[in-house]
């Protein structure tokens, strides 16, 4: 079985408190009540209940740090760490890796519906022997799961898909991937975002349809040196997270219904 450290990505952007944050009085989106507890328990108690997760860390502002201390006392399994966040999405993730001996788990806080047999199908792919790896969902399996729980897709020649926001990486080569995700990791949203991560024969063979998601893989491998491949995950639930509002709604009306680890204690 692959052993991994799981890291929670949980900073927010510098000078701009989250919306939702704000209508729930709390300095973070991870800290916004939901279900009856704070959205990043749902996230860490997930990766705490998953075989081969042996420590999480979950990488935010310093100054965040009081405030998240009670929320990990209520997540019982696998330890929990708090690292520092820096400025940038990639160097966040390079602070959570710094000093990990496994391969590693990457989420993020608000990914409310993860669970433990997607984080299960990551760690299986690693096994098989990629470097890489990126939860995806088709088109068809966000609708099932809820008809507005996304509403944008990379199209593809064989499918439409959504990104899960869940990855997982395998030796030191590997995080030369998260570059990708210096300027954010919105890549649906932003043209110029792709070109600079991924470059622009890529980025005209996703807006054209020219390439399936197997042989976009391949050539990101050859663009970044590792083995990287996409698990398509069949509950298209793990592509909704918590953004807004709409996305907040659709999340609490599908928590009840969603098999969740128990907590350790009653939350704070």
């Amino acid at each position: 079985m692959i052993v991994a450290t799981a890291i929670v990505l949980a900073a927010q952007r510098a000078g701009r408190l989250d919306p939702l944050a704000e209508r729930a009085g709390v300095s973070h989106k991870c800290l916004v009540p939901i279900g009856g507890v704070p959205l990043i328990t749902h996230v860490l108690t997930t990766l705490a209940a998953t075989p081969g997760i042996a420590a999480i860390r979950v990488v935010i502002e310093r100054e965040a740090f009081d405030l998240l201390r009670p929320v990990l006392r209520t997540v019982a399994g696998a330890p929990v760490e708090l690292i520092a966040a820096a400025d940038n999405l990639a160097d966040s993730v390079g602070a959570g890796a710094k000093g990990a001996a496994t391969p590693l788990i990457i989420t993020t806080a608000d990914n409310a519906l993860l669970s433990t047999e997607a984080v299960g199908e990551m760690l299986d792919c690693l096994a098989d022997g990629a470097e890489g790896v990126v939860a995806l969902a088709t088109r068809d399996a966000v609708l099932a799961a809820h008809p507005e729980g996304q509403r944008r897709f990379y199209e593809l020649r064989d499918n439409a898909y959504s990104n899960c926001n869940l990855y997982a990486l395998s030796g030191p080569k590997a995080l030369s991937a998260a570059e990708a995700f210096r300027g954010g990791g919105q890549f649906a949203k932003s043209a110029r975002r792709i070109i600079v991560a991924f470059g622009l024969l890529n980025l005209l063979s996703l807006r054209f349809r020219l390439i399936s998601v197997d042989t976009a893989m391949k050539r990101l491998s050859r663009r970044f040196g590792v083995k990287l491949r996409a698990v398509i995950l069949a509950d298209g639930a793990h592509a909704i997270d918590v953004d807004n509002e709409r996305t907040y709604a659709i999340v609490d009306q599908l928590l009840p219904g969603r098999a969740r680890p128990a907590f350790a204690i009653a939350a704070e």
